[in-house]
């Protein structure tokens, strides 16, 4: 549930809890209030009987019958009241204020106001100080009950709209002022997406302006942090590539000689073994067969190292030439297929490098770690020169790519720490019968 909708929900339930507490308080107050009226019009009745002429040290049984005694009229009693007149031996009279009987209460109600009735207000009737009688007044239950339920159904209603207009304008304001969590929100889902957040806004709620900042600080931090591990990823690439071709050639200068030499050693030596020397003629051979080993050996060692003229043939001609090489020494192993499309033009030498050498680290663990039939390389631009491009080894020769992916391997280290320093990555899908590794490079300068 969003912050506005918690704060209308608990705006709404503290109205709630004062709405009870108001009828309960307005319940009170009609009884107290009701107990009041009904001491009034006892007291009112009680007056006007003290009043009447003709009563004397007798009383009413000695009043004549042509001095006839005054009625109480009704409107002397409150409406809702009831009262019972006792004058003498004469039997009890009761009368009831008028009320309007219009508003039903509850059952609840009217036995919670019914306890007022067993508890009427007494006043006596004394004329020339003697006690003539009395008065009981208390209020009507039903009469009662419909008066506070009128009162209190008015309280509710009111307190009702109140607290439903108190809460959508709380809504909206706090709709209003918690907006730039969105944004925060939303920067906060760059770093995810990979990408650089843009700098927030100032908000004029200092808790969010100060979070914005903070934001923006770190955010430039993380920005030159970024910067600087790139630049360090294009560098160590390049460290690596140096070695590798230093390596190459100091391969080739130095076994490369002694591999020579040694070979020719080991055919002076056959050729100028005698005749009955055969054993000496077979080891001259066996040095030869070795030295030719190691000199293929040698050559695809080099083969790994070295880094092809990209610049002068181009990273297209680059991995056919590749593919080339491992089709010829697998010879009747797997075929392997090669598609290139899009404009390759405009490449920058690290980049063609970087690429070359993934296709080559790809290659090498499909056909090192799988047992596939065919394998299929894919180095596609997906729109003009400056778009991204994709390169793919699709192979059939099953794995898992979670397992593959999650690999600790020296290669797939030296695959992600390329495509770091280009900005791109990697992913590895499984499609059944094999895995399918991508690249992706989204710029290239």
């Amino acid at each position: 549930m969003s912050l506005p909708a918690h704060l209308a929900l608990r705006l709404l339930l503290v109205t709630l809890f004062c709405l009870a507490g108001a009828a309960a308080w307005t319940v009170w107050e009609t009884r107290t209030g009701l107990r009041e009226e009904a001491a009034v019009s006892a007291g009112r009745i009680a007056a006007q009987l003290a009043r009447q002429p003709g009563l004397g040290s007798l009383g009413p049984a000695a009043l004549p019958v042509s001095e006839p005694q005054a009625e109480p009229t009704v409107l002397m009693i409150l409406p809702g009241i009831c009262a019972e007149i006792r004058l003498g031996a004469e039997a009890p009279r009761r009368i009831c204020g008028d009320w309007d009987g219009l508003v039903t209460a509850p059952a609840w109600l009217t036995g919670v106001l019914a306890a007022e009735a067993a508890a009427p207000a007494i006043r006596e009737i004394v004329y020339r100080g003697r006690r003539l009688g009395s008065v009981a007044a208390w209020p009507d239950p039903v009469a009662a009950a419909g008066r506070a339920w009128r009162q209190v159904r008015f309280a509710s209603g009111l307190a009702l709209s109140l607290a439903g207009l108190t809460a959508i304008l709380g809504w909206l304001c706090a709709t209003r002022l918690v907006a730039p969590a969105g944004r925060i929100v939303q920067g906060l889902d760059g770093f995810d997406a990979g990408r650089s957040p843009s700098p927030l806004p100032r908000f004029k709620a200092a808790e969010f302006d100060r979070i914005a900042d903070a934001f923006n600080a770190f955010a430039a931090r993380l920005t030159r942090a970024e910067a600087e591990r790139t630049a360090l990823m294009q560098r160590l690439v390049q460290v690596q590539e140096e070695e590798r071709q230093t390596l190459a050639r100091d391969l080739h200068d130095a076994f490369g000689q002694c591999l020579a030499a040694a070979g020719a050693l080991a055919a002076a030596i056959e050729a100028g073994v005698p005749e009955d020397r055969a054993d000496l003629r077979a080891d001259a051979a066996g040095i030869e067969a070795v030295v030719a080993s190691m000199r293929g050996s040698l050559r695809g060692a080099l083969a790994q190292l070295e880094l092809p003229d990209l610049a002068g043939i181009g990273l297209g001609e680059g991995l056919r030439g590749l593919v080339s090489d491992w089709q010829a020494r697998l010879r009747a192993g797997p075929r392997l297929h090669l598609d290139v499309a899009g404009d390759l033009t405009g490449l920058s030498a690290q980049a063609s490098a970087s690429l070359y050498r993934i296709a080559q680290e790809l290659l090498t663990n499909a056909l090192r770690h799988g047992r596939p039939s065919r394998v299929f390389l894919r180095l596609q631009r997906t729109e003009a020169a400056g778009g991204p491009i994709m390169l793919t080894v699709h192979d059939d020769g099953g794995g898992e790519a979670a397992r593959v992916a999650s690999a600790a391997g020296r290669g797939l280290a030296g695959i992600r720490a390329r495509l770091a320093a280009l900005g791109g990555d990697l992913s590895f899908t499984g499609h059944g019968s094999g895995i399918c590794a991508c690249a992706t490079v989204p710029v290239l300068a």
